[in-house]
C-alpha cells in the first residue's frame, strides 16, 4: 500500500469537503433527531460508496485513455467550472 497516495488524497478530500453541502446536510439532519449515529453512518455509507464508484472508474478510464488526456480534460472541467462560477458572480 502506498501511503503517501493515502495521505494525498486524505489531506485533499478532508480540506475540500470542510463546510460543504454535504456537512450542513448533516448538521441540518442531525438537528432533527433524537440521536446522531443514524445521521453519521447513513452519510458515511453514501460518502464510501460515492468515493468506491469515482475510484472503479478512475481505474477503468485510465486502462482505456491516456492520462494525458485524462489530465486535460479535468483540467478543462476545473477551467470552465471557475469560470462559470466568476461569470454568476458578476
Amino acid at each position: 500500500m502506498n501511503w503517501q497516495f493515502f495521505w494525498l488524497a486524505f489531506v485533499t478530500i478532508f480540506l475540500a469537503e470542510l463546510g460543504d453541502k454535504t456537512q450542513i446536510m448533516c448538521f441540518s439532519l442531525s438537528t432533527k433527531s433524537t440521536s446522531i449515529t443514524p445521521v453519521f453512518f447513513g452519510a458515511m455509507t453514501a460518502f464510501v460508496m460515492s468515493t468506491f464508484i469515482s475510484c472503479l472508474l478512475g481505474d477503468f478510464l485510465q486502462k482505456i485513455i491516456p492520462l494525458r488526456v485524462i489530465h486535460s480534460i479535468a483540467g478543462l472541467i476545473l477551467i470552465g467550472s471557475g469560470i462559470l462560477i466568476l461569470i454568476k458572480k458578476l
